[in-house]
C-alpha cells in the first residue's frame, strides 16, 4: 500500500478498495511503514568525515578538506494532470528533482526529494540550507559541484566559461592548457562521484 501511495500517486479511497481496507486501516499501515523507514536513516546516511591530510587518491589530493560532492538527479513519478506542467524536465519528462549529497565512498550523507522537475539545482540546494533539517557543512570545510550551481561558504563549483564535462577530454581532445581548465578537469573527476553514486542507486 506504501509503494502504491507513493510511487502512483494512489489515493487513500483507491487503496482501500484494491485492499478491501478501511480508511482508517490505510492510513495507519501507511504511517506505520512510512515511521519504520525513517528509523532506518541512521543506517541509510552516514555522516560525512574528512579524509587524511596525506590524501593518495588522485581525484580527492586536489581538494584539501573536501566532504565529498552534491547534485540533483530526476526520479520519473506519476501526477495529477493539474501539476504536471510543474514537474516537467526540460527533456518533456515528469519527474521529481531529488538533490543527494555523497562523501568519497558512495554514501549518501543528505537527501532532498519532493522537488517538482522544473526545479533547477541551484533552488533546490538553496531551500537545503535554508530549511529547518537543512544540509548542514561544518566551518572550513566544503562541497564540490557541477556548473549548475553557483560558489559559496560551503560549495565549490568550476570557473565558468572554460570547459568542464570529463568527455571535453577524453579521447583525441586536447589536455587542459590553461588553469582554470586544469582545475575544471580535475574537480569533474572529483564530483563524478555524485554521479557514480546514483547511479549505484538506481541500478538497485
Amino acid at each position: 500500500m506504501l509503494l502504491n501511495i507513493l510511487v502512483h500517486y494512489e489515493k487513500n479511497r483507491s487503496i482501500k478498495v484494491d485492499y478491501i481496507r478501511s480508511d482508517w486501516s490505510v492510513s495507519q499501515d501507511f504511517n506505520e511503514c512510512l515511521k519504520a523507514i525513517l528509523k532506518l536513516a541512521p543506517l541509510l546516511l552516514v555522516n560525512p568525515k574528512l579524509g587524511p591530510e596525506d590524501e593518495l587518491d588522485d581525484r580527492w589530493r586536489w581538494f584539501k578538506r573536501c566532504l565529498g560532492a552534491l547534485d540533483g538527479t530526476y526520479i520519473q513519478i506519476r501526477v495529477s494532470s493539474k501539476d504536471k506542467p510543474r514537474h516537467r524536465t526540460i527533456k518533456g519528462e515528469i519527474a521529481t528533482n531529488i538533490l543527494g549529497v555523497c562523501d568519497k565512498n558512495h554514501n549518501f550523507t543528505y537527501v532532498l526529494p519532493g522537488w517538482e522537475g522544473s526545479a533547477v539545482d541551484d533552488r533546490v540546494l538553496q531551500n537545503a540550507i535554508s530549511r529547518t533539517n537543512s544540509l548542514k557543512i561544518p566551518e572550513d570545510n566544503y562541497y564540490l559541484c557541477d556548473g549548475g550551481y553557483t560558489n559559496g561558504n560551503g560549495f565549490l563549483s568550476p570557473y565558468r566559461g572554460y570547459r568542464y564535462w570529463l568527455r571535453d577530454w577524453q579521447g583525441e581532445n586536447p589536455p587542459p592548457q590553461c588553469r582554470e581548465k586544469f582545475f575544471n578537469m580535475k574537480l569533474a573527476r572529483a564530483c563524478n562521484v555524485i554521479e557514480r553514486t546514483f547511479g549505484l542507486l538506481k541500478g538497485r
